[in-house]
């Protein structure tokens, strides 16, 4: 099944805009800039913060109660690399408790923390806060506890917290994936637990702008400072909660939906401005086609937010993605995400492949959808680097090391084509079908989820066992090569065989997927789905026409490398003419069992001969073009002779 049910969609996005949003597409997609500015950065950057970097695994000593509300106030003047304020944290516990955990690097320092009106004794060290309450807390009466802190926050991973400068400007910007939340504010940093409700209240010179989550529902004047209070009333999971602040340009695109229309809030350097007012109207079709896809965006009462800063990528913080530049692969990856890492985030960073896999593939699909010219390109750059190692699964089994987490292969490459592949094994009607039942599923939407709850929701919407799917392409490593032989007498038999071996064997020993074949000729060509279950597996079967090739995976659905094709001859020297009448061009499709030059000759009905030429032969099946155009109207015969043998043929040149 090829993709193209989806295409009656491209009408309805664009609408008036598709033409001018198709022209600047162009200028901002051609190979160069694309691979400068698209998935290879975002990967590239990611991949690059964290090569050297060995993650701490969480303490484990937060486990115990349940986050309902987190109030940050926060005072942060970009001209310094220090942070103050205080955290208001509200909470549940799940059992009785006497103390309470927080995650807080050592290098700032807490000053006090206040616990119904009144000062509580506490620890901190080892990353890890602990407030003695004083008495036992009740289970499962929400309860709260406020935080004083301040200093210059640590900056690791992607950043954590970064002051830099932009144009000679101050910024200070986050991002706290994977476990950088801790490195600027008190928290609970898991992923087990969203924050259900949250505020972000910053205070700054008010020469600057505060970007958060969140609607921005207060701007106060505070003598020569401005208080920024952005209100967030969705669950969030704590390393998507942010803010940056610089010298912002502000404005504001609109995505049209059900009557109503959503804002995108644009905040820019200035001396972007132009351009990014030019390139982020292309988030209104990336959003309208992952609305018709994946049901509304998730974050829909509130806002979309693009904000940029100055790392070498993009991160999707909810409903305020930070960005690098406004290239089309960035602004959709990370507007991608949030269906796959805001609404529905991995359960742990083993599932990491869940989020940057579908983020990587929507942006494919962006492409296929709006720039059809860069879809295959697209996956053929993923393909080359997934082949270009024999092992490894896109299921993280070593969160310890940021660079397995954050791996551009794996993590990102495979896992997009993988679903790529899923998608042909079900077809796009159950694949998306499965997709919005996944995202809608209660126990997952605004909540976590890992590969086996994907896994169930596919399955129960196609009908299928996926489990030898999920186990090679998950959690196995490696991909499969593919030897086709392949031979057609000239009554059109066919005899073909399938062998395959895989590139991590242990791992590994067979694949089995539905393989797309074409056979074809000039003229006709026929697609056929095979499913062989071991190898060699072989295949007896006609075809309506006689064909010159096959070629396997035509639209390239699937992960395999170092493919081979072979054709086998039929007989020891043998001939056929096509097409029979012959106006122009005369294709002659010679079987040999060995490798020999051979003589050629044409003859008119008189006998006389009108044309004469060499061919070189191999063994198996060699294609010739000979020009007939020359011919005049009538019958001819063709006479092919080598090594002592000589056959013939017949064929008649009719008029243009």
């Amino acid at each position: 099944m090829h993709p193209a049910s989806l295409c009656p969609l491209i009408t309805l996005i664009f609408g008036f805009m598709r033409s001018a949003l198709l022209f600047f597409c162009t200028l901002l997609l051609s190979s160069a800039t694309r691979a400068q500015n698209g998935t290879q950065q975002i990967m590239g950057a990611e991949n690059k913060a964290y090569q050297n970097m060995q993650v701490s695994p969480r303490s484990g000593a937060t486990n115990n109660y349940n986050i309902t509300y987190a109030r940050l106030e926060l005072n942060a003047n970009p001209n310094f690399d220090y942070i103050s304020g205080r955290v208001t944290t509200y909470f549940i516990p799940d059992g009785t408790m006497a103390d309470i955990q927080f995650d807080l690097t050592d290098s700032l320092a807490v000053d006090s923390i206040i616990y119904h009106q009144a000062s509580v004794s506490f620890t901190h060290s080892g990353n890890i806060i602990d407030a003695d309450f004083g008495t036992q807390l009740p289970a499962g009466v929400t309860d709260s506890i406020t935080i004083y802190y301040q200093g210059k926050p640590d900056s690791t991973g992607f950043g954590s917290f970064v002051q830099s400068t932009h144009n000679g400007e101050p910024i200070i910007w986050t991002l706290s994936e994977p476990y950088g939340a801790r490195d600027w504010w008190p928290c609970k940093q898991d992923l087990d637990d969203k924050i259900d409700s949250l505020d972000v209240i910053v205070t700054t010179p008010d020469s600057f702008r505060v970007a958060s989550n969140g609607l921005l529902v207060e701007e106060l004047q505070s003598g020569g400072n401005k208080i920024y209070h952005w209100k967030h009333r969705y669950p969030i999971a704590t390393y998507l909660v942010c803010f940056a602040v610089t010298n912002y340009a502000v404005y504001t695109d609109y995505v049209p939906f059900n009557g109503d229309t959503l804002p995108v809030l644009n905040y820019v350097y200035p001396e972007d401005s132009m351009i990014a007012r030019l390139a982020t109207p292309m988030t209104i079709s990336f959003m309208q086609l992952y609305d018709s896809l994946f049901g509304i965006y998730p974050f829909s009462k509130e806002k979309y937010g693009q904000t940029e800063f100055g790392w070498g990528g993009g991160m999707e913080h909810q409903t305020m993605t930070f960005v690098t530049n406004f290239g089309f692969e960035v602004l959709a990856h990370e507007l991608a995400h949030h269906w796959f890492g805001d609404k529905v985030t991995c359960a742990s960073w083993q599932d990491i492949w869940v989020n940057e896999g579908f983020a990587v593939y929507l942006t494919g699909i962006c492409y296929e959808h709006i720039a059809p010219q860069y879809w295959l390109p697209y996956r053929a750059e993923k393909l080359t680097s997934v082949i270009s190692e024999p092992g490894g699964s896109v299921y993280c089994t070593d969160t310890s090391s940021a660079a397995t987490i954050f791996g551009n292969r794996l993590t990102y490459y495979k896992s997009a084509l993988v679903l790529h592949m899923l998608r042909w094994v079900l077809g796009d009607s159950l694949f998306f079908g499965g997709l919005r039942s996944y995202l809608d599923d209660i126990h997952n939407a605004y909540a976590f989820a890992n590969t086996a709850d994907l896994e169930d929701h596919m399955e129960t919407t196609s009908g299928m066992d996926l489990s030898k799917f999920f186990n090679d392409w998950i959690y196995g490593q490696g991909f499969p090569s593919y030897q086709f032989a392949w031979s057609q007498d000239f009554g059109r038999h066919v005899n073909l065989t399938i062998s395959q071996s895989t590139s991590y064997p242990s791992s590994v020993s067979f694949y089995q997927v539905p393989l797309p074949v074409l056979f074809r000729n000039s003229y006709m060509d026929t697609l056929m789905i095979f499913n062989p279950s071991s190898s060699p597996q072989s295949y007896s079967f006609d075809l309506p026409f006689v064909a010159d090739s096959l070629i396997f995976d035509p639209d390239e659905w699937l992960i395999s490398g170092n493919n081979t094709i072979s054709r086998n001859a039929t007989c020891e020297l043998c001939v056929l003419v096509y097409p029979n009448p012959v106006t122009d061009q005369l294709q002659m499709r010679v079987e040999s069992s060995t490798q020999r030059k051979a003589q050629i000759s044409i003859y008119d009905a008189k006998g006389q001969q009108q044309w004469s030429g060499t061919a070189d032969l191999v063994p198996g099946s060699t294609l010739l073009n000979i020009d007939a155009g020359r011919l005049s109207s009538g019958m001819y015969r063709v006479q092919l002779s080598a090594s002592g043998q000589s056959v013939t043929s017949t064929f008649v040149k009719g008029n243009k």
